[in-house]
């Protein structure tokens, strides 16, 4: 595991917020969803506590939850890539991981989408991959909604494959650009990926140069078995959902091939004892039943959020992805209130180590695996 001075810190962004009664609070921007200017702000937010990246929500259906017809819930998205495309010249420091689904998309596609992300971001760019959902198949016809879900993730792992050699397809030193000579790339230095697979038979090169981190991060949320595997396969950091220390400690153990394991919780912060809670209660009764999640539910203050998360670093857990009850309030309480709390404990960073994500995780460049020396 990689260790540092406290927990990595991450922000997973969701429209306006996890809870579904989020977008009714009274400082809630409903209207602006699907505006650029509120993404870059929450981002500028996360940045300027310095977190280690922000993961944005996607999916290729629309939210679930309620009835199908209900109408008291956000419904409607925008494509996380391009969201981190428009956000990315105008943030700084903060990593930009936006969600992909790989049962619906090409590789040859999101290989190429990644890759333009890092150069606009200069070196900041990941992707969060996960698998088709069965309400997701008829918007594609392509699909048994049926299909076993270990074959969804098998070929995941092939589409990661085909994506991160895509990557390497460029040399770092492929583009000549000599106006004299008239070369702009060196042909030798583009190389064919040849893969052939069950699922993808795919021969590169991209048409995209070596991203800037040489192989932007891979991150992926896993819960059990099957996911812990394709995780432990294809990505560079896996998100988990323990139930107390004990459970991350164990999910810990079994993913200690990754060198970055976050543990991710719904948080619902406010300064004052009791304060979260009842918040928490009043959103339960605007939606009239109890909030329910695959990650742990925290309602308290920053400082008992702390005293939590520096315990299941303890038990080896590398980070934490966050996810707000509701948007602003919570983010900011992460922001302006557990980050302080962490600082004063000398348990998070007070300036951006690196101007990479590879870099800020302590993960090195990884060598293109066609390059001849």
């Amino acid at each position: 595991m990689t260790r540092g001075q406290g927990p990595h810190l991450a922000v997973a962004l969701d429209g306006a917020g996890w809870h579904p009664a989020a977008w009714r609070e009274p400082d809630a921007r409903p209207a602006e969803l699907f505006t650029a200017r509120y993404w870059t702000d929450l981002v500028l937010e996360a940045q300027a506590a310095l977190l280690d990246f922000v993961t944005i929500e996607d999916t290729l259906a629309l939210q679930q939850g309620g009835s199908p017809e209900a109408t008291d819930r956000v419904r409607g998205r925008l494509d996380a890539v391009l969201i981190a495309a428009r956000v990315a010249p105008v943030t700084s420091g903060i990593g930009l991981v936006p969600t992909i689904v790989t049962t619906h998309t090409e590789p040859f596609h999101i290989s190429k989408a990644i890759a333009t992300l890092d150069y606009v971001s200069t070196g900041r760019a990941g992707v969060r991959v996960r698998v088709g959902r069965p309400h997701e198949y008829p918007h594609f016809g392509r699909r048994d909604p049926e299909q076993d879900r270990t074959d969804l993730f098998a070929e995941a792992a092939d589409y990661v494959e085909v994506v991160r050699r895509l990557w390497d397809s460029w040399e770092d030193d492929a583009e000549i650009r000599d106006v004299a000579t008239g070369r702009f790339v060196d042909r030798d230095k583009l190389h064919y990926i040849d893969f052939e697979g069950e699922h993808f038979s795919v021969k590169g090169p991209s048409i995209t140069p070596r991203p800037p981190q040489g192989q932007p991060l891979v991150t992926a949320l896993a819960h059990q078995e099957v996911p812990f595997r394709f995780a432990e396969q294809a990505a560079d950091l896996a998100y988990v959902t323990p139930t107390d220390r004990g459970d991350a400690e164990r999910i810990v153990q079994r993913l200690s091939a990754l060198p970055h394991v976050f543990a991710d919780l719904v948080v619902f912060l406010d300064q004052e004892p009791g304060a979260a809670a009842d918040r928490l209660a009043r959103l339960d009764e605007a939606v009239g039943k109890p909030y329910a999640s695959d990650a742990h539910v925290f309602t308290g203050t920053p400082a008992e959020l702390a005293d939590l998360l520096l315990d299941w670093h303890a038990a080896g857990v590398t980070g934490f992805r966050l996810r707000p009850g509701a948007v602003p309030h919570d983010l900011v309480a992460i922001t302006r209130g557990l980050v302080p709390e962490l600082r004063g404990r000398g348990a998070f960073r007070t300036a951006y180590s690196a101007p990479t994500l590879r870099g800020l995780l302590g993960l090195p460049r990884p060598a293109n695996r066609y390059a001849t020396v």
